[in-house]
C-alpha cells in the first residue's frame, strides 16, 4: 500500500484551480441512464469514484467514454442490458445507489446491494425507498439485496423526514419520467441538487424549485440527449483554502462559486483568517498571525457542510482557545480525531460533540487515513505541523481529490507519494 510523506511547516503560496464537483458529477452520471440519446458531461474530475460510477453504467449496458485530460465524458444508454449492477462495484461507493431511481423509471425493475463507501455513519436508504414507494414502486429485501419493481411510476406528494441529498436525487430522477406531477417537500437544497435539476431540465425535464425545500416535477414521456458542464467542487475548494491558512501562507483558489462557500468563509473570518472574494469565481485566503477558536455545527445546506468539518477541525486544533464542533449529519464522523491526537492535538469527543483545545503547534507522526474527508484533515494537519508525517492508506483521498499531491507541490508543499519496495510485496512463506 502506498503512503504519503509530508514535511510540514512550509507556507503554501500561489493559485490553484478547483475541479468539477464530484458530488454533482456522480448523480448526473446516474441520471444519464434516463435517456436513450447520447449525453456529454463537461468538467468531470478524474477520480476513483467517477471511474467506479462509469464501471457501474457500463455493467448496465451503457457506453462510457472519458477523456480525463479534458474532463469530458460521453455516455450513451441507448440500450440497457441489465438492472443489477455488480455487487463489488456498489459496495465500493455509496453513490452507486443513485442508479435506483433512473433504473426504476427506465426499466421498471432494479436489484441493488446495499451501498458501501466511507464508514462515517449509518446513512440508511429508507427515505429513498419511502419516496419511490409513494410513486408506485414495490420493494423487497432478498439475500441482502434490495429488489424493486413497478408497472409505471406515478406522480405523488412526498415529504422527507430528513432533507437527504441522495433521496432527493433519486426521487427527482425517477419523477421526471413518472406520469403526472410529483411534489417533494423538505427536499435537500444543496447546490448539487440544483445542478442535477438543471442537467435534467436541459434534457427536457420539467423541474422547478430545486434549491428550495419544495421541488415540483412534471413528468414527461422521454428525455433527450444534452451537453452539460458540472459546477465546481465546493468541498475541494474549501480544502485548498484551508491548506493555505493552516500553513500560514496565502492561496488563491480559482473556478469557485463563492455563494456555495458562504458558511466556510464566514467561519474562517470569525477565526481571524484573511479571506477575500475576488469576484464570483476566485477566493484568496491566508493568515498572518494566530487565529481564534470558534464553535461549529454541521447542518444540511446552507449550513456548514459536514464534508468540511474534519478539515476545519485540523485548523481549529492550533487556534487560540477552545472550540466545540457539533456534528449533526453523520454520527461517526470523528474518526480523524485519533490521527490528529497522535500529532499532538487536544481533542475530547463526547457523542456528537468534539471539544478542541488549541495547541501552539502539531507535530508530525505516523497516521492512517480512515475515510475521504478525514484523510484530507490529516493531510492538512501534516502540512502545518512540525516535522514529518507519514499517512497510510491515502487511497481514500483519490476518491475525492484529483492530482491532489501534484497540485499541493505546485503551491510549495513538501509532500510526496511513495510506494512499497518490490521485495516488500513478496511473502517468503514460513
Amino acid at each position: 500500500m502506498d503512503k504519503l510523506l509530508v514535511q510540514g511547516g512550509v507556507p503554501l503560496h500561489g493559485s490553484v484551480k478547483a475541479n468539477g464537483s464530484k458530488n454533482a458529477t456522480l448523480p448526473i452520471m446516474a441520471a444519464a441512464l434516463l435517456s436513450a440519446e447520447p449525453v456529454i458531461i463537461e468538467g468531470v474530475p478524474d477520480l476513483m469514484d467517477v471511474r467506479t460510477m462509469a464501471a457501474v453504467l457500463q455493467a448496465l449496458g451503457a457506453s462510457v467514454r472519458f477523456d480525463p485530460v479534458d474532463g469530458i465524458m460521453n455516455i450513451s444508454a441507448e440500450v440497457l442490458r441489465g438492472n443489477e449492477p455488480p455487487l463489488q462495484l456498489v459496495q465500493q461507493m455509496r453513490a452507486s445507489f443513485l442508479v435506483l431511481g433512473p433504473l426504476l423509471a427506465r426499466c421498471g425493475r432494479v436489484r441493488l446491494s446495499l451501498p458501501g463507501g466511507c464508514a462515517i455513519g449509518i446513512r440508511p436508504v429508507d427515505l429513498h425507498l419511502k419516496g419511490l414507494t409513494a410513486m408506485g414502486a414495490h420493494f423487497s429485501m432478498v439475500n441482502g439485496c434490495i429488489e424493486g419493481e413497478t408497472d409505471g411510476l406515478k406522480g405523488a406528494r412526498i415529504y422527507l423526514d430528513y432533507p437527504s441529498v441522495g433521496a432527493t436525487e433519486n426521487i427527482i430522477s425517477a419523477a421526471v419520467l413518472a406520469r403526472g406531477t410529483t411534489i417533494l417537500e423538505n427536499a435537500a437544497t444543496e447546490p448539487e441538487i440544483v445542478d442535477l435539476a438543471n442537467f435534467l431540465n436541459s434534457m427536457g425535464a420539467l423541474i422547478s424549485g430545486a434549491g428550495t425545500t419544495s421541488i415540483r416535477v412534471e413528468g414527461v414521456s422521454r428525455l433527450t440527449g444534452t451537453r452539460y458542464k458540472v459546477i465546481p467542487d465546493r468541498i475541494e475548494a474549501g480544502t485548498l483554502l484551508l491548506a493555505g491558512i493552516i500553513t500560514g501562507g496565502e492561496v488563491i483558489v480559482e473556478n469557485v462559486l463563492s455563494d456555495h462557500l458562504k458558511p466556510l468563509l464566514a467561519k474562517l473570518r470569525e477565526t481571524g483568517a484573511e479571506v477575500e472574494e475576488l469576484g464570483h469565481s476566485a477566493i484568496r485566503a491566508g493568515r498572518s498571525g494566530l487565529l481564534r477558536a470558534v464553535d461549529l455545527k454541521t447542518l444540511p445546506y446552507p449550513g456548514f457542510p459536514t464534508d468540511l468539518q474534519p478539515q476545519f477541525m485540523a485548523l481549529l486544533a492550533t487556534c487560540l482557545g477552545t472550540g466545540v464542533i457539533t456534528e449533526t449529519v453523520f454520527e461517526n464522523r470523528f474518526r480523524h480525531v485519533e490521527g490528529l491526537s497522535c500529532m499532538g492535538a487536544q481533542i475530547q469527543v463526547d457523542g456528537r460533540h468534539a471539544i478542541v483545545h488549541g495547541v501552539s503547534a502539531l507535530t508530525g507522526a505516523p497516521v492512517c487515513a480512515s475515510d475521504l474527508r478525514g484523510g484530507a484533515a490529516l493531510l492538512l494537519a501534516a502540512l502545518g505541523a512540525r516535522g514529518q508525517t507519514v499517512i497510510s492508506d491515502p487511497y481514500h483521498l483519490w476518491r475525492g481529490y484529483y492530482r491532489l499531491v501534484e497540485r499541493l507541490q505546485e503551491l510549495g508543499a513538501k509532500v510526496k507519494r511513495v510506494y512499497p519496495e518490490p521485495e516488500q510485496l513478496i511473502s517468503t512463506g514460513g
